[in-house]
C-alpha cells in the first residue's frame, strides 16, 4: 500500500526543477512510493547526461534520495558538493562490506531512499552487477525501477518490486518493465540480466 512521503520523511520539492524538466521536454512519471525504505535502480545508464537529469528528478520530488557513485568521483574540490547532493562513495574493491554496510543503514534508519546504477558503468557490459540484488535482499526493501527513456523523453520510477530470491524470475519481471526503454546511447545499454560472473 502506498505511503504519503510528506508524512513519512521531510519533503522539500523544488518547483523550478519540475518546470525545467518540462521546459526541456521531459515528462516526470513516478509510481507511488510503497515504503519509507527503498533501493532505486536507474536504467539505462549510458551517458553523463543521466546524472543532471537524475538530480532534477530528486529536486522536483523533494525526496531525500541518496545516490551511490564510484569513490574516485569524490575528490577535491567537488567531494563536499557531491555529498551534499546525496552522494554516497563506494569502493568497488570492497563489495561484501559495502552490501552489509548498506543493509545495516536501511535497518538502522526510519527512512532511507538510495539510487544506484546497476550496470556500474556507462559502457555496455554482459549485464547488471549483483550488488543491488544483494542489498535489497539483505535489507528486505523494495526495489524501485527508475528509468530515463530518451526516446519518449520520460523519466521517473516505473514500478516497485520485491525480490523473492528466485533470480531468474525476479530479473524477468524487471526486464519486462524496462522493455522498450531507450538510453541516450542505445547501443551502450547492458542487458537486464545477472551474468554468470555475478550469479548469487
Amino acid at each position: 500500500m502506498p505511503i504519503d512521503p510528506s508524512a513519512t520523511f521531510p519533503v522539500h520539492p523544488r518547483p523550478w526543477a519540475g518546470a525545467l524538466l518540462r521546459r526541456l521536454g521531459w515528462t516526470l512519471d513516478v509510481a507511488p512510493l510503497p515504503a519509507a525504505h527503498c533501493l532505486i535502480v536507474v536504467y539505462p545508464h549510458t551517458s553523463n547526461w543521466d546524472f543532471p537529469l537524475g538530480l532534477l528528478v530528486r529536486f522536483a520530488l523533494g525526496w531525500p534520495i541518496g545516490w551511490i557513485g564510484k569513490h574516485t568521483l569524490f575528490r577535491w574540490p567537488v567531494s563536499g558538493l557531491l555529498r551534499r547532493l546525496g552522494g554516497i562513495p563506494v569502493d568497488r574493491g570492497q563489495p561484501g562490506g559495502f552490501v552489509e554496510g548498506m543493509a545495516g543503514a536501511f535497518r538502522s534508519r526510519d527512512h532511507l531512499l538510495v539510487a544506484i546504477a546497476p550496470e556500474g558503468t556507462r559502457r555496455r557490459t554482459a549485464g547488471w552487477k549483483s550488488g543491488f540484488y544483494r542489498i535489497a535482499r539483505a535489507a528486505d526493501v523494495p526495489v524501485g525501477l527508475g528509468f530515463i527513456d530518451y526516446r519518449r523523453k520520460r523519466l521517473g520510477i516505473a514500478a516497485y518490486v520485491r525480490l523473492t530470491g528466485n533470480v531468474a524470475a525476479d530479473m524477468a519481471r524487471i526486464r519486462e518493465v524496462y522493455a522498450g526503454m531507450c538510453g541516450y546511447r542505445p547501443d551502450q545499454a547492458s542487458p537486464v540480466v545477472l551474468p554468470e560472473s555475478e550469479r548469487l
